[in-house]
Order: C-alpha cells, then sequence, then structure tokens
C-alpha cells in the first residue's frame, strides 16, 4: 500500500481523509481491506485521531463500513447495492445527457474529444484509474454543459460511491480480452452530442450504463467477502 505523504500547509483532517479516499478510488485500497487506525497513521505520519475522522467521513460516504471483529474495512462489494447505485445513475445521467447535448458548445465537444483521447491512451495502457478518470471528466463536460450543477454533483456523488464497482468491471473487462467495450459508448456519445442529438445522447447514455451494470454484475460473485 502506497500512500502519499501529507502536506503541512493543508488540515491535516482534510489530507487524510483524500488520502485514503484516493487509495479507494484508484484500486489500492480495495473492497475489504482494513483500515487499520495505527497503520494508516504510520503510513501518513499523523497521530490516529485524523484518521479515525476520515474513517467516519469515509462511512458517511457509503465507502467504508464497520464489520464485527474487523473493524473498518472498505465497503464490500454486493450485487445488491451495484443494482441500486446503477438503476439511480441511469436515472440522473440519461437525464443529464439529454440536457446537456442540447446546449454543448463546440468548444466543449473538442474538450469531450480530447479526454477520450486520453482515456482511450490509458485503455492501451491499461492505466484503469485513468481511465476512469477521463471517463467520468468527459462525461462532466457534457453534464454541466446541461445548466444544473445540482444534478452533476448528484452524479459525481455516485460515481464515488461506486468507484470499487467501476474498476472491478474495467478490470475484468480488460483481462477477458475485449478492451473496445470501455470505450465504444463515449465515442457514440460524442458523435450523437457533436450533432446536438439530444434523443441518441440520452439513449447512449442509457446503454452505456446498463452495460456496465450487466459487466460488473458477471464479474461479482453474489457477495465479496469482506473476512
Amino acid at each position: 500500500m502506497s500512500l502519499h505523504k501529507l502536506e503541512p500547509s493543508i488540515l491535516v483532517a482534510d489530507q487524510v481523509f483524500e488520502a485514503i479516499h484516493d487509495g479507494i478510488m484508484n484500486g489500492d485500497l480495495p473492497a475489504g481491506h482494513r483500515l487499520l487506525i495505527r497503520d494508516l497513521a504510520a503510513d501518513l505520519g499523523t497521530s490516529v485521531m485524523p484518521v479515525r475522522e476520515a474513517i467516519r467521513r469515509l462511512e458517511e460516504a457509503g465507502l467504508a463500513e464497520k464489520v464485527p471483529y474487523k473493524g473498518a474495512v472498505v465497503k464490500g462489494l454486493t450485487r445488491d447495492e451495484l443494482l441500486h447505485v446503477y438503476d439511480v445513475r441511469r436515472l440522473l445521467e440519461v437525464q443529464a445527457a439529454l440536457l446537456g447535448a442540447a446546449c454543448v458548445s463546440r468548444r466543449e465537444v473538442d474538450q469531450m474529444r480530447q479526454q477520450y483521447g486520453a482515456m482511450l491512451r490509458a485503455l492501451e495502457e491499461h492505466r484503469v484509474a485513468d481511465l476512469l478518470d477521463h471517463d467520468e471528466q468527459l462525461l462532466s463536460i457534457l453534464y454541466a454543459a446541461s445548466g444544473n450543477p445540482v444534478l452533476l454533483e448528484m452524479v459525481r456523488t455516485l460515481w464515488r460511491r461506486c468507484r470499487p464497482y467501476k474498476i472491478v468491471g474495467a478490470r475484468n473487462t480488460l483481462d477477458s480480452g475485449d478492451p473496445a467495450v470501455l470505450s465504444m459508448f463515449q465515442e457514440r456519445l460524442i458523435e450523437a452530442v457533436a450533432s446536438h442529438d439530444a434523443a441518441a445522447a440520452a439513449r447512449i447514455s442509457d446503454e452505456s450504463v446498463l452495460s456496465a451494470t450487466e459487466r460488473i454484475r458477471r464479474a461479482l460473485p453474489d457477495q465479496v467477502s469482506v473476512l
């Protein structure tokens, strides 16, 4: 495990939260990983109090949970939660794509293409965390064009909640030798958005979330054990 050392100019509690959060987001701290307070404090070069506070915040964000006889762990993955989270993602992101495609500018489409190019490079090099980051940045540009910042923030909150699922799905897809599925919807989405075809953008967004749900569902057992 490798976590970034803290910067003295920033509040320690915030840095600890960001360090552990980043570890979960990039897959260094996978589902079921025990969040041992003293070990984390030693790795980060801090006392135990900000680590306790960070774990509490992670629990509130749905990224960590308490397990009997284990203490805090990175939240385990279940098919039920996958379906619940992705059902909500589908509702919000289809609407965000519909609204964004109607208003997006040429400059924003160009920015989406830039993110798509960076995503393809990350995909070719199997850099899963970077792949997911560029995908989310691409979609953020489109969703921001909707003019509804609350909608975008709710989607981003769900992305953070489901990042461990995204990592499992992407890695499993790469291992299966079919990486094209991880980029084909984005290419089609950009084409639809460039022509301001809002209905097509919404349809592609719907297909993309459904496809991701099924790919991740197949990659998960009934429950990923945290024991």
